[in-house]
Order: structure tokens, then sequence, then C-alpha cells
């Protein structure tokens, strides 16, 4: 059996639309509340376990509060196939999850966020013990490990030991933030690798093809690179050892009838397509058919709000004709 392992932080959410963006030192009423699990991670695998079959199993690898807390209880009951035991480590002085307040804007569709954690992060000798704890007792020795770009310096040596000791696992890392630093060192030791658009602009570049341009000359020979832009749609390019490439580009998925409701997550749903295309197709679905999968599966999700039912949408309304949905 293979193994899909996603490392992250796990936030919960609390989601406020609001009919424009509140100016200091006022007073405004939302429209709606909405709460749910959030942070990168979760939110891929949130997706992800729509899609998954027995093949595979998933994992959820996170610094959590108590193992008997309300918080940690309200995480396990957000999935219903993905396993947080035995990976995740748990803080027993804590009983709060990190938290996100985030503004909705009704006018623009914008949002703004506001985070609050103070769990401890996850050590270098936490992951190492998490992961092979994983691989002896759940034997994940082959699948995917996918790393959300948080903590450089603690993945890059968890890269590093999975290389050594678990070399059946592909890895793959998210480049979200331009600020924070190590990312382009993680870039460069993963097989496959998610430039969000902030970051490619936060480092100068104008456009998805010009950041996976200069990518290719500092990323392994084999790599695969994506990089999402929002309405401008999605680039990817797969490398190889003898030094070929093969460019694909999509436009942005919309739907004439529906309007966007709801971005929050749609980069984490982009990676959840291509991680399934990757684990599930990788030998049968060419570049162009995943990149097309992942984009349509971001383009649905940004017109309704959440998560669910995106398995569904994909199986009978997709345009794609080569995508026969096997729902788990």
């Amino acid at each position: 059996m293979k193994h899909i392992i996603c490392v992250g932080a796990c936030y919960l959410d609390t989601i406020l639309t609001v009919p424009k963006f509140p100016t200091e030192d006022s007073k405004l009423r939302a429209t709606k509340l909405t709460r749910r699990l959030g942070g990168n991670c979760p939110n891929t695998l949130s997706v992800l376990e729509q899609f998954i079959d027995e093949s595979i199993e998933l994992h959820f690898l996170a610094v959590l509060p108590s193992e008997h807390s309300g918080a940690t209880k309200f995480i396990r009951d957000s999935y219903s196939k993905v396993q947080i035991d035995p990976s995740c480590i748990y803080r027993v002085a804590y009983d709060e999850s990190p938290s996100s307040y985030i503004f909705q804007n009704g006018e623009t569709n914008s949002r703004t966020i506001v985070n609050y954690n103070e769990l401890p992060e996850m050590t270098k000798e936490e992951f190492v013990h998490q992961a092979h704890l994983l691989s002896v007792s759940k034997e994940a020795v082959e699948g995917w490990y996918h790393f959300e770009g948080r903590i450089p310096d603690i993945i890059l040596h968890g890269i590093k030991y999975l290389r050594a000791s678990l070399p059946g696992f592909k890895i793959s890392v998210e480049a979200e933030k331009p600020g924070r630093e190590g990312l382009q060192e993680l870039a460069s030791a993963a097989d496959a690798v998610f430039f969000s658009r902030s970051w490619a602009e936060g480092h100068n570049y104008s456009s998805a093809k010009e950041c996976l341009t200069a990518q290719a000359t500092l990323t392994l020979p084999d790599a695969l690179l994506c990089c999402t832009w929002g309405s401008a749609g999605a680039v990817a390019l797969q490398k190889s050892g003898d030094g070929t490439e093969v460019w694909q580009s999509v436009n942005a998925w919309t739907m004439k009838t529906r309007e966007v409701r709801d971005t929050i997550g749609a980069g984490d749903t982009f990676i959840a397509g291509m991680l399934f295309a990757l684990s599930h197709h990788g030998e049968n679905w060419s570049l162009k058919q995943k990149l097309e999968f992942a984009n349509e599966l971001a383009g649905r999700k940004v017109i309704q709000e959440g998560f669910a039912d995106l398995a569904g949408q994909m199986g009978l309304n997709t345009k794609l004709p080569w995508y026969t949905p096997k729902l788990a």
C-alpha cells in the first residue's frame, strides 16, 4: 500500500463574511459566520480524501494540542479517511489549536487573515521519530511526503532523513510566502514544487513561466515544477535527467453561470489535485492531463464555499473526457 503524508500546521478557521472590509475603530455586522478546519495541509487532505481509493492511506503529521482537548476532537471529527495517529505530535500542556480569523470581503471577494498560534513548532528529532514510527507501525515506506513550506530548516533536515532512510517516498514542497527564508533550499531538494504567485512576485518574477524558467536551473534534474497565477491560470514544467523539458499551461478554469464565492484554499485544492494525479495516475496521465485536472478542481472550489463534494462535481460535471471517476 502507498501512503500520502502531509506535514504542516493545523488551524481552526473562523470565517466572517462582511459586506465590506471594516475600517479601524468601527463596528460592522457580519452576514455569515463559518467555522471549519484550516491550514494548507488540512485543506489539501480534505480534498484528497474525496478521491483516494483503498490503494492509498492518508496521514497528517502535525503538532496538535492535548490529545483530549476539544480542538483535537474537532480535528479528528473533520476527517473520514485521514489518519492522525500515530503521526501527530501532541502538546499536552495546550488545549487550543492554532486559529485563523478570516474576513471575507463581499465587495471584492478578497480575504484578510489574522492568525494566532502558541503551539511550539515541531523539532527535527520529533519529525524523524514520527516518520520512523509511521514506517514501522503502518509500513509507510513508499508514496509521497508533502510539506507545507513552514519551518524550512526542520523540513530540510526531514528531507535528508527521508532520502537516506525511506527512499521509496517522493517529496513535494510548497513555496508560498515570499518573506520566509529557506524556501529556495527546499525547492532545490524536492521532487515536486508548488510555487504560489505571491512567492514568485516576491522574487521579482512577472509570470508563472518566468518563475519556472528560472527555477529550472535551481531544482533537481527530474523535478516537476508548478506555478499557479490566479486568474491567469497555471504552468507546469516536467524536467528529465537527460535535459529535456515538457511544458504545459492552462487558463484559469471558470464557469460562466457561477461567480467566485470563496478563494480560501484554492492553492491547497490545486495541490490536492496534483498529488492525486501523481499518486493514482502517475504513468497513465500526461502532464497536460494532470495540470488540467488540478486546475479544474481548483476552479470548482472557488465557485463554492468550502471543500465539500468536489469529487462529486468533478465526477458529474467535468468536461475532461479522459477522466473517469473511481470514488472510494
